[in-house]
């Protein structure tokens, strides 16, 4: 693939080397590529849903009393809910509901966390540094799950009211670990080469500081997509996230649960998926964090 690339012009030879590298040092750890692949399948059943569930109306507004609680059988892999509809197929669109908690919140919270880490950490031991940061500490002293519980205890119970309020607590641990790198970064040799030959100070965040914090970056990135979905998970348990009948892993657990342990299908393979979801984005970013740190060295 790369080859192609490289042979129409869409990618340069110099990048095509350095992806070469990048993915040798990748799939030399055999746990990475089994994540990578589990993220891969779970997106693209996530994103086909539709059409590769095998009762994809069960997603929806359904009841089919007559075939209520059935275990598990070829017609029913995962058996029916206390409503009738097939568990595997709601567990199928529950991983777009988990996904899409997952991208909303990251992509709200990366860009300004970053942004304030690299303000706060050029411009350190000034005020701009202690404002940032004492406002980041705050967040940061409330446990996460409470002050998720409290917003949305507070806000009317929906996915998205959920997404606001996971992003409203995420955002200092960008901020924090892009501090500690752009404080560290800032007397390097080759930042204060740019301040000498008169570099701004957008270009010398954003050009020189910044690309060396990417590592990083990407890594908790990929992690913290495991610690949202099962934040997002958690709150619907609770009753403050997705509310029926969107089939949404978290509400799936709390609905089955009273039925444990007589019908445990209805709880016991949404908790693996939500499992082996984790389980992929924790492997995936294992090997982002290799390839960073082998070129480190």
């Amino acid at each position: 693939m790369l080859e192609k690339l490289k042979d129409l012009g869409i990618l340069s030879p110099r990048k095509a080397e350095d992806y070469k590298k990048a993915w040798y040092k990748f799939s030399r750890n055999p746990l990475s590529v089994a994540g990578l692949v589990i993220v891969i399948v779970v997106v693209a059943l996530a994103i086909l849903a539709p059409y590769v569930t095998p009762y994809p109306h069960h997603a929806e507004y359904y009841v089919d009393f007559a075939n209520a609680n059935q275990p598990p059988s070829l017609a029913h892999p995962f058996g029916t809910d206390q409503f009738g509809r097939d568990v595997l197929t709601r567990i199928i669109f529950g991983f777009r509901y988990s996904l899409m908690m997952a991208a909303t919140v990251l992509a709200i919270v990366t860009p300004p966390g970053v942004i304030l880490g690299l303000i706060a950490g050029y411009y350190r031991d000034r005020w701009i540094d202690t404002v940032i940061m004492r406002i980041a500490d705050i967040f940061v002293a409330v446990p996460p799950l409470v002050l998720a519980l409290s917003i949305c205890a507070v806000l009317e119970p929906n996915i998205f009211n959920a997404m606001m309020a996971v992003s409203l607590m995420w955002w200092p641990w960008y901020t924090r670990l892009v501090y500690s790198m752009a404080s560290s970064l800032r007397m390097e040799p080759f930042v204060q080469a740019a301040e000498i030959i008169g570099a701004s100070k957008i270009h010398i965040m954003f050009k020189e500081i910044l690309p060396n914090c990417l590592g990083a970056i990407l890594t908790k990135v990929t992690l913290d997509a495991a610690w949202v979905i099962i934040l997002g998970s958690a709150l619907s348990f609770v009753g403050l996230g997705a509310q029926p009948p969107t089939p949404d892993l978290g509400t799936m657990l709390s609905d089955g649960a009273k039925y444990m342990p007589t019908i445990w299908w209805i709880t016991v393979f949404p908790a693996i998926a939500i499992a082996v979801i984790v389980l992929g984005f924790n492997l995936l970013g294992d090997g982002i964090r290799d390839i960073y740190a082998a070129e480190a060295r």
